[in-house]
């Protein structure tokens, strides 16, 4: 068995706290046979993979080290390689055995802080596991921009073999840009509601992220009505799936199928939704 962990660190003298990442392995007696400690220092865990003899673990504090480990040996983990670059992932995803498919938020170093964008995708090429390579990237959105797919990896879709990738997506886009004149107020800009839906994507190592299209269950007067921040969220589409040749995406308030070729829509199955019933009071009262 094999546990990542971030601890948080406890009161320094300098009045700051310094957390710490671990990677422990354990046997079938749940003993600790070994251990890698005091990984990136300062900074914690946003996510781990495990494949095979190897591992990725991602942290983050003002950037995204992509750290490979070796796992080969359980009694001697050990780091191979690390790739900083600006965003995190929240998900780790196998491509194949020598590439990985990253899922979380892009961000921007301001002074000692990072802020977070839109969501980033990226892939990494773990070919070479001591010098990994972030091969193609694809920004989604501005700041507020999200994922279920970041917090549960059911909402996230892929097979290589069909080049899918699928994801629901919460878009958020600076439709009036504002220039900060306070230097300590100049963060980036939120984003305003401008669609919820799937986002679906054709997927290889030739072109990267290429995407095919969006297929959403809010009606056009649900996106006028939505306004800056919110909607209906019986309109969201929470999860994506395929049997042959169909897509299928999911909300509260229907099942909708299209067409994995063109995403042409085939067929919609509304799901009634439960009516509140009026309190005993209002029952009991005479017709």
């Amino acid at each position: 068995m094999r546990v990542a962990t971030t601890v948080q660190g406890t009161w320094s003298e300098a009045g700051q706290t310094t957390s710490k990442n671990n990677v422990y392995v354990l046997d079938s007696m749940m003993n600790i046979v070994g251990r890698l400690e005091d990984i990136a220092p300062g900074e914690k865990i946003y996510s781990v993979r495990y494949m095979g003899d190897r591992g990725y673990m991602v942290t983050f504090r003002q950037v995204d080290p992509l750290f490979t480990i070796d796992l080969k040996d359980p009694t001697n983990p050990k780091i191979l390689g690390a790739l900083k670059i600006p965003g995190y992932s929240d998900y780790l995803h196998p491509y194949d055995e020598n590439h990985i498919i990253g899922i979380g938020k892009d961000t921007v170093a301001m002074g000692e802080s990072a802020y977070y964008l839109g969501m980033k995708m990226a892939i990494f090429d773990v070919t070479d596991v001591g010098n990994p390579v972030q091969m193609f990237t694809e920004n989604i959105g501005d700041r507020g921009t999200d994922s279920e797919a970041l917090r549960n990896h059911k909402a996230f879709l892929f097979s290589k073999e069909k080049n899918l990738l699928a994801l629901p997506i919460t878009l958020m886009e600076v439709k009036n840009p504002v220039i900060q004149t306070d230097q300590n107020y100049n963060y980036p800009q939120y984003g305003e509601f401008s669609f919820q839906g799937a986002y679906v994507y054709n997927i290889d190592l030739v072109n990267g992220f290429k995407l095919k299209g969006k297929i959403t269950h809010m009606t056009d007067e649900e996106i006028k009505k939505a306004g800056s921040y919110w909607y209906d969220p019986q309109s969201s589409v929470d999860r994506i799936l395929y049997i042959d040749n169909v897509l299928y995406t999911l909300s509260q308030k229907m099942i909708k199928a299209n067409n994995l070729g063109d995403l042409a829509e085939k067929n919609t199955l509304s799901i009634p939704q439960e009516i509140t019933p009026a309190p005993i009071s209002e029952q009991l009262k005479p017709k």
